[in-house]
């Protein structure tokens, strides 16, 4: 069902500092922030030849991130997400074997402009998993 990996995400405390230490310490190519308001974060891509980073912050009073970074004071990673082909069919494959959808089971636009869902981490040994449909 699941394709390549899109990205990993790390939630960050500083996201100017933290784009500079992929930019300038490990010479990557960081894109520009990009604030996604329906998500309540601000998001950078770092783009590496095979897959993404994805450094993510608090954007507005009820952002999940902020929560995170309340818990995990330093940041650190907050999911990973692997392409699908078609979301609905990946979605009704996973509820039907136990999977369970976070919000309301329907896919929302995510930061690449296609849609996305998210996966409880519990049922991912404690790792939330993106889906995004490509």
């Amino acid at each position: 069902m699941i394709g390549r990996l899109n990205h990993v995400a790390i939630a960050v405390p500083d996201l100017e500092a933290a784009s500079a230490k992929y930019r300038e310490t490990l010479g990557a190519k960081v894109n520009p922030p990009q604030d996604e308001p329906d998500h309540g974060v601000t998001v950078v891509f770092i783009e590496l030849p095979n897959t993404k980073i994805e450094l993510l912050y608090p954007l507005g009073e009820n952002s999940p991130i902020a929560g995170f970074l309340e818990k995990n004071p330093s940041g650190g990673i907050h999911h990973m997400c692997f392409e699908v082909d078609d979301i609905l069919a990946a979605r009704d494959q996973l509820k039907a074997g136990g999977a369970r959808v976070l919000g309301t089971g329907e896919p929302k636009i995510g930061a690449h402009g296609k849609p996305v869902l998210f996966l409880h981490p519990k049922d991912f040994n404690g790792c939330l998993i993106e889906l995004e449909q490509v």
